[in-house]
């Protein structure tokens, strides 16, 4: 199930945004990979709480690591991996200084849980809201200037 809401994200990118949130059950595949290639600029961990990873609530209340990368031509991505209900351990192998490719394993959240990331304005939103998407295959937005 996936969520396409505009909002301001204001802790990396500091801007309006496109967050897409991938909802994640307990026989979805949880291995996360990097939406873009690049440098992470900025990583936290959130204690938090453990509401339904479905929940809008979620994306600002729950347990989750934040991520964000800048590419080589400075645009910037921010994604969260967010612990659910039942989702109470996040793995995560990044932390500021990496480099990453896009498609990277980078981690995984257990059982159900749920994934938002945040695409500054002038991406071209690939995904729809009943779409099912696929980790390392699913093109969820293209950079305006790469179409």
């Amino acid at each position: 199930m996936i969520e396409i809401v505009q909002e301001k994200e204001p802790d990396f990118i500091g801007a309006e945004t496109t967050r897409i949130s991938i909802f994640l059950n307990l026989f979805d595949v949880h291995v996360n990979r990097t939406p873009i290639a690049g440098k992470v600029e900025f990583f936290r961990y959130k204690k938090g709480a453990f509401l339904k990873a479905y929940k809008s609530a979620a994306s600002d209340v729950n347990e989750q690591t934040v991520i964000g990368i800048q590419d080589a031509k400075n645009r910037r991505v921010l994604f969260k991996q967010i612990a659910g209900l039942i989702a109470r351990r996040i793995v995560c192998y990044l932390r500021e200084g990496h480099e990453v490719g896009v498609g990277e394993r980078f981690g995984m959240i257990k059982f159900g849980s749920r994934v938002d990331v945040f695409l500054p304005a002038g991406v071209d939103i690939k995904v729809k809201l009943q779409d099912k998407v696929k980790g390392g295959e699913s093109i969820l937005g293209v950079f305006a200037n790469e179409i």
